[in-house]
């Protein structure tokens, strides 16, 4: 057969010759198969004589479903590709069909004439690659959505964060930079980042800067913007002051009050009377109750360490990262210290129903916290301190704890035990919580929260200056110890 009587797929595209022994059989097959369904067939592919279509041959082989196994010249042949007429040395390698058997993947031939054991040398049409990646489906995209070109932080127009401040979407705008402050010391880390001690020089104020990396998480970007709007919305008494916040190098730092007395987690080893104990619950009922009435936020970790003092006898309440919108008085997911969850927040995290619950989850944890306070433990008995399934079960199950008997009196007692009720439709309102008598008369008396403080700080050194030496005379007598005294109730 010449070259200009070969079979072509396209016009001036050379196709895989069909070695003659195929071609008779190829012919029958079609001229067979022109007989049921003449219309599939053109007619040079029914035509013995005439040269053999491979469209044509196709048809007819997947029609006649030929078992590549059963005839040995059904199998591709291994041929040199073809050489264009009138064309030689570089001409020839340069229009050389590239692809041999080598470069078919036999995994990539489905039907047709691929499963007939044709067309092995011949280009097959590959399945559709995969698409990359839609770059919003990436990490990467939650920090173009965010961060402008220009450097600033943009959180879907709430707020705009740039090197030297702060805007809100409200209107309200805090302008501070990094060259203003003066690092001091380091305050405390938590999940969220690191809070230092720094000097603002303009002002010569004191302030906790709170240093947060940018991170490629939802969950982190949410609690930034999240806490920001709850500080510079939160204009209150019972909540922490909100200076001002920028965003260099990757990361966000955010300027508040310096409460310079700390915790209540490290205050209440002094021993905790009854009426400093109810200026704490009443500054932290307003702050909670502030929180719903005027911004809709539910706090959601409310605990000893989340409740700052300082030297002038103020508390006050922070750490907003986790706080949430509330929807009809229903926060929407399960989040927080779980030692101070509530019972129905456990028992909808363990049964992964990450069902709503009502701010009376704050008021749970409020009353565990001011038990804890007045015990100067947590309230929970030592061998749950470790295992966390014993402590959980203890509070779905075991009985609510209760402020020590003898050492507070039955209107205090009474008090937190509205708190700690199991079933949180029971539990005591905040409105409830301030008309009780514990708080109200709390409001007509004067407690002398500065001297408190005071001793507060005065034990909190001295167990400190107790646990150093212990620590240095053990490295040199092991069996030496410190009283340390002036615990609860010395």
């Amino acid at each position: 057969m010449s070259d200009t009587a070969r079979p072509r797929l396209r016009p001036n595209v050379t196709s895989t010759p069909i070695p003659p022994s195929l071609q008779s059989k190829m012919a029958a097959l079609a001229s067979k198969a022109a007989a049921t369904a003449a219309h599939n067939v053109s007619p040079s592919s029914t035509n013995p004589n005439g040269p053999i279509s491979v469209e044509a041959a196709t048809a007819a082989l997947a029609r006649a479903s030929l078992d590549s196994q059963s005839s040995p010249q059904s199998q591709p042949m291994n041929r040199p590709p073809l050489r264009m007429p009138g064309a030689g040395g570089m001409a020839a390698r340069r229009q050389r069909n590239p692809l041999s058997l080598r470069d078919i993947d036999s995994g990539l031939l489905f039907d047709g004439p691929a499963a007939a054991g044709l067309g092995a040398g011949r280009p097959v049409a590959l399945p559709p690659r995969k698409p990359p990646p839609s770059f919003n489906s990436t990490p990467f995209s939650n920090f173009s959505k965010i961060v402008d070109p220009s450097g600033a932080l943009n959180f879907n127009g709430k707020a705009v964060l740039h090197a030297t401040g702060v805007n809100f979407e409200n209107g309200a705008s805090f302008a501070i930079s990094m060259d203003q402050l003066q690092l001091d010391e380091e305050l405390g880390k938590g999940n969220y980042g690191t809070v230092k001690k720094v000097l603002h020089k303009p002002t010569k104020v004191l302030m906790a800067m709170k240093e947060i990396r940018l991170e490629l998480e939802d969950a982190k970007i949410n609690a930034i913007i999240m806490e920001l709007d709850v500080l510079h919305r939160a204009v209150a008494p019972e909540i922490v002051e909100f200076y001002g916040a920028f965003f260099i190098e990757s990361c966000v730092y955010y300027c508040m009050e310096y409460m310079d007395a700390g915790s209540l987690d490290k205050l209440h080893g002094v021993g905790v009377p009854e009426d400093v104990l109810a200026c704490i619950a009443s500054s932290m009922v307003k702050g909670l109750k502030f929180l719903k009435d005027e911004l809709n936020i539910i706090h959601r970790d409310v605990k000893p360490t989340n409740v700052l003092v300082n030297q002038k006898g103020e508390i006050k309440l922070c750490d907003f990262g986790i706080s949430g919108e509330l929807d009809k008085s229903l926060a929407k997911t399960n989040i927080g210290c779980q030692s101070y969850m509530a019972p129905e927040r456990i028992k909808g995290e363990s049964q992964n129903n990450l069902g709503t619950y009502t701010v009376s989850s704050d008021v749970w944890s409020l009353g565990l916290s001011m038990i804890e306070i007045g015990l100067g433990r947590y309230p929970y008995p030592p061998e749950t301190y470790s295992n966390v399934f014993a402590q959980l079960t203890a509070i779905v199950h075991g009985d609510p704890p209760e402020l020590p008997e003898g050492r507070y009196s039955e209107t205090a007692r009474e008090w937190v035990s509205l708190c700690m009720r199991k079933e949180p439709t029971r539990r005591a309102k905040y409105a409830e919580l301030l008309a009780h008598p514990f708080l109200s008369n709390d409001s007509r008396s004067t407690v002398d929260m500065v001297a408190w403080v005071r001793k507060a700080l005065e034990y909190k050194a001295k167990v400190a200056a107790a646990t150093k030496a212990a620590h240095m005379a053990q490295l040199g007598n092991p069996s030496s110890s410190v009283n340390i005294g002036g615990g609860p109730g010395a």
